[in-house]
């Protein structure tokens, strides 16, 4: 996986028009390698394939395959300690992103909320900033998505905030 790869035919909703991407016939990633994640080293998030691949899709409103990048992340990571509970978080905003596009506002407060804890859980243990972002301020947004959820959108636009704005570089620490 490389995050400048180009990007799916579709992303995928649940219930929606298309195919599973894993294991529904068509799905756009039934063939592609499932190759495990690397964990990111002490923070050097801008050296990560999976976590910019995660964040260049979910910048482009590829919900459901961003949670997949960062889910194999997170595991990477042994789902535990400060960056685990980070890309926890932002796979619970991918998640609250698939529920705007399903109309799902309950679930979309729900996944917006938790993702706000486990940043601001972060941030409690002296972390302001990882993986690039300013946890803080992308808590403050995920507290904001759960107070009013937007309606699901006619088209494919991004629907949640976006965490990294082009380019995708390394910010002071």
């Amino acid at each position: 996986m490389h995050p400048d790869d180009p990007f799916p035919p579709y992303t995928y909703v649940p219930g929606g028009p298309w195919p599973h991407p894993i294991s529904g016939p068509g799905g756009h990633l039934a063939d592609a390698p499932r190759d495990p994640a690397e964990p990111i080293e002490a923070d050097a998030w801008h050296r990560s394939p999976a976590y910019l691949r995660g964040v260049r899709l979910y910048n482009a409103g590829y919900y459901w395959e961003a949670h997949e990048a960062w889910e194999s992340l997170w595991h990477a990571h042994g789902r535990r300690g400060p960056t685990a509970d980070v890309l926890k978080a932002l796979i619970k905003l991918a998640a609250a992103g698939v529920k705007v596009r399903q109309g799902q506002p309950r679930g979309v407060s729900t996944l917006a909320l938790r993702a706000a804890e486990h940043l601001e859980g972060v941030v409690a243990l002296g972390l302001p900033r990882l993986l690039g972002l300013d946890l803080a301020a992308l808590a403050a947004l995920a507290r904001l998505l759960a107070a009013d959820p937007p309606p699901a959108p006619a088209d494919p636009r991004p629907v949640v905030p976006r965490l990294l704005g082009p380019p995708l570089v390394p910010h002071d620490e």
